[in-house]
């Protein structure tokens, strides 16, 4: 039992946080790049990708592990974001700030989906069974590739509409 859960529903929890923060954050990632802020959307992205890396605390463990490691980046992306988009409301540097940010978090929970994928899908287990060969090494260099170009075009296209004051 983890948090009150059995360990299959407390993973499915986690998996699905995880699935949610990823569709959203492509969704927001996409919204920033047309200068689009999406609400809704973006606390979707916020919050499901913070509980992602919150849960990912509950699996046991006996030392600190890459996996907490990164999320504990990502929380850190998280909170700065949140900063710059709530409290500073994208004011000056602000923007920038929480585009990297936001974008920088999504890369994190991506990261970790390829991780989980060549951990437990057949066909990349056995191409890449210790993470350590060319085609695992290849996947994550390609998309920290694209990551990087799309945090840059996030930074610099994100201009969203005036906010409408309180």
């Amino acid at each position: 039992m983890i948090w009150g859960l059995t360990t299959s529903t407390f993973t499915a929890v986690h998996v699905a946080l995880s699935f949610v923060g990823i569709v959203s954050g492509l969704v927001v990632l996409f919204g920033l790049i047309f200068g689009r802020r999406l609400g809704g959307w973006t606390a979707l992205f916020l919050i499901t990708t913070a509980a992602t890396s919150v849960t990912g605390f509950g699996f046991p463990f006996d030392h600190l592990l890459p996996s907490h490691k990164v999320g504990i980046a990502s929380l850190l992306l998280l909170a700065v974001a949140i900063v710059a988009l709530y409290a500073r409301r994208l004011v000056g540097a602000w923007r920038r700030t929480y585009a990297i940010c936001a974008v920088l978090a999504l890369y994190l929970n991506v990261f970790v989906l390829i991780v989980q994928l060549y951990q437990k899908v057949p066909a990349l287990k056995a191409i890449a069974p210790t993470q350590k060969e060319p085609p695992f090494a290849i996947t994550q260099l390609a998309v920290l590739a694209l990551f990087s170009f799309l945090t840059v075009l996030a930074a610099v296209r994100f201009r969203p509409e005036p906010a409408i004051p309180f």
